[in-house]
């Protein structure tokens, strides 16, 4: 199951100074229940780089040699590639969370959160960002609609490409 709900600006943040700016400012939540153990589910997620062979619209990690940051380009059904660079802020196994500062095409953070669930596993995906890429910034409020679809189908072909993957023999994951 995959329910995405997308807000407007995070609560407790200050207003943009330009009101224009909140166009270009996004706040992302996906749910997605999974049928694998919770520890399966966080060992996958915990591993950017494998993340194009499971999710379609990653199209390509590179890790930075210091191992806790690195780059993705990300395309969805829009023409275009993002191009965004992760670094870790928090990773802890024993509460299921992982959180990155990004930054590049998107500015801000996301963070996946895996708990326990009957029968799986639930992973809850967060993200607050800020658009920088120049032309999604000029596009940001006739855009709007269509840059948020496009984010809920990439999400929708994550759950469905982690869900097809921890299925495999688990000596494949």
């Amino acid at each position: 199951m995959d329910r995405s709900s997308r807000t407007g600006s995070p609560a407790g943040r200050a207003a943009p100074a330009n009101p224009a700016d909140r166009w270009t400012r996004y706040r992302f939540r996906s749910v997605w229940d999974l049928d694998a153990a919770p520890a399966r589910v966080y060992a996958v997620l915990e591993r950017p780089e494998s993340y194009p062979l499971w999710w379609p619209q990653i199209r390509a990690v590179a890790p930075a040699s210091d191992g806790s940051s690195g780059t993705a380009l990300i395309r969805s059904a829009l023409p275009y590639t993002l191009r965004v660079s992760a670094a870790e802020l928090l990773r802890d196994p024993v509460r299921g969370i992982l959180e990155v500062a990004l930054l590049g095409d998107l500015e801000g953070w996301a963070r996946w959160t895996v708990r326990s669930r009957p029968g799986g596993t639930r992973a809850l995906y967060e993200q607050e960002v800020e658009v920088r890429r120049p032309l999604m910034r000029l596009l940001a409020f006739p855009g709007r609609p269509v840059f948020r679809l496009n984010h809920t189908l990439m999400m929708r072909a994550g759950r469905r490409g982690l869900a097809a993957h921890l299925a495999a023999r688990p000596e494949a994951v």
